[in-house]
């Protein structure tokens, strides 16, 4: 029988994962889920499988807490025989995890067409293994599904029009699936009401790649500046169990408290209420400008070009000069969010009838 194999192993990939899933099944085609293990926690199997509505793994391999190399090849091994078993028509993968470049140098070498969904996207800085894992990812696809015309002009200027690749931009599927979601996270969330959020101002910080939180430095520079901003601002910063350790071992004494992890609802609802983000993730990034804020990048360089050439979101490093001043000149910004570099919320419908009228 005819089918696609999807592999995901980080929780962002979950949530990609989940439009495309609906997009196969409004148009019949059969989907084998493989979760590699690479990141889980207790609340996934609640909130991402049961609440986000994403089919349950056919496959778990369990594969996680190893070194790049060894987990890399652990993964490509048992996906392998997943699809020795599977055969499936094509593999579709996302993002830049070492599940991603995993289950595409299991299917090319077995010979099975590789989709990249987020394909081209570049911080071209080769110290991220994210970096690496996207290019030799793009490389090795077959099916290259760009989030945003930079991603395929990026991919041109790399030769892809000479390799034997299909390079296609429908848009980018995590805007559908924050369109899809926002009013089913004003039902399921009640972050607001518990941390009493409704009334005053809130800034929105998430902090968690290793190049703030392992730097002394570059952490004490970014916490000295939420400490600084929390004299204006409510500081609502999630935090994960690890960055929390170092911060109470190593970083500066904080002037607000930190809040636990938070799922996707929540984190939903507090990007729509919030006055504008301060954040290191990649994708968070991308989800204040689906929800029309604007976004103070705590990196020196990123994928997301667009955005910060449309001017809406600005590179700010660890650098606390920057990240205040920034921070007042957002507060008197009022430029509209009408762009619309990631398309119209419907790429994941186009990429499942794209696959089915090239594979079925």
């Amino acid at each position: 029988m005819q089918k696609i194999l999807t592999i995901v192993g980080a929780r962002p990939q979950f949530i990609k994962a989940s439009a495309l899933s609906r997009a196969f099944q409004q148009l019949g085609v059969p989907e084998v889920l493989v979760h590699t293990g690479q990141h889980f926690d207790a609340n996934m199997a609640e909130i991402f499988f049961r609440e986000m509505e994403i089919p349950w793994p056919a496959y778990n391999l369990g594969i996680h807490s190893l070194p790049h190399g060894a987990m890399t090849g652990r993964m490509t091994e048992a996906i392998e025989q997943v699809l020795l078993t599977e055969k499936p028509s094509a593999v579709v993968v996302y993002g830049d995890t070492n599940s991603t470049l995993a289950g595409a140098l299991a299917a090319v070498k077995l010979h099975i067409p590789v989709a990249h969904v987020e394909a081209g996207l570049r911080s071209f800085n080769l110290r991220m293994p994210e970096e690496i894992n996207r290019i030799l990812t793009d490389r090795i696809s077959s099916f290259l599904f760009c989030p945003s015309a930079n991603a395929v002009k990026n991919l041109k200027e790399e030769g892809f029009d000479h390799f034997p690749a299909r390079v296609a931009f429908f848009g980018d599927v995590m805007f559908d699936v924050a369109l899809h979601y926002s009013q089913i996270a004003v039902r399921k969330s009640k972050i607001l009401a518990q941390h009493q959020l409704g009334g005053s101002p809130f800034l929105l910080a998430t902090l968690h790649r290793q190049e703030n939180t392992d730097d002394p430095a570059r952490l004490s520079a970014l916490l000295e500046a939420l400490n600084s901003l929390a004299a204006t601002y409510r500081i609502v910063l999630p935090l994960h169990p690890r960055t929390r350790k170092i911060i109470e071992s190593a970083g500066p004494k904080l002037k607000f408290e930190p809040l636990e992890p938070v799922g996707y609802f929540d984190m939903v609802e507090l990007l729509k209420n919030c006055s504008f983000v301060l954040t290191d993730s990649g994708g968070l990034q991308k989800e204040a400008f689906f929800f029309g804020k604007n976004c103070l990048v705590a990196r020196d360089e990123t994928e997301w070009t667009e955005l910060t050439e449309l001017g809406y979101n600005f590179l700010v490093g660890a650098d606390k000069n920057r990240i205040l001043s920034k921070s007042e000149e957002i507060s008197q910004l009022n430029r509209p969010f009408t762009a619309k570099p990631f398309g119209d919320g419907d790429a994941a419908l186009k990429i499942a009838a794209f696959l089915k009228q090239q594979l079925f």
